[in-house]
């Protein structure tokens, strides 16, 4: 049974950091790839970046370039969103999916978590 719990988020003032965590159980991370994605209020999810099966790293938003890094840990089945440099607009109820493979198209996003939410705000 595939389930995917997302954790890490919080209050963070501007310029801080946050590590998320998103640990898979039902399907290993070597035969998928896992995208965060981020839900602001009143506002579409959409894709920020995605982990691919063999570990490469595809953005969907520029603005998170250079701020933003997914990694992951095979053994442990959990995928890592570190951020740092956090603005004010990085508020947002953050999720991470199955995706496979990463191509930040709607419809590739399959089962995703209950959400974390981070917000940046002094």
């Amino acid at each position: 049974q595939l389930q995917i719990v997302e954790s890490g988020g919080g209050l963070v003032q501007p310029g801080g950091s946050l590590r998320l965590s998103c640990v898979v159980s039902g399907i290993t991370l070597n035969l998928t790839g896992i995208a965060w994605l981020r839900q602001a209020p009143g506002k579409e999810r959409d894709g920020i970046l995605c982990i691919s099966i063999d570990g490469e790293t595809t953005y969907y938003v520029e603005s998170v370039k250079g701020r933003f890094t997914i990694s992951r840990n095979v053994t442990q089945n959990t995928v890592f969103l570190q951020m740092n440099r956090l603005k004010p607009e990085d508020t947002a109820t953050y999720y991470c999916a199955i995706e496979k493979p990463c191509s930040g198209l709607p419809a590739g996003y399959d089962s995703w978590g209950q959400g974390t939410q981070v917000t940046v705000s002094s």
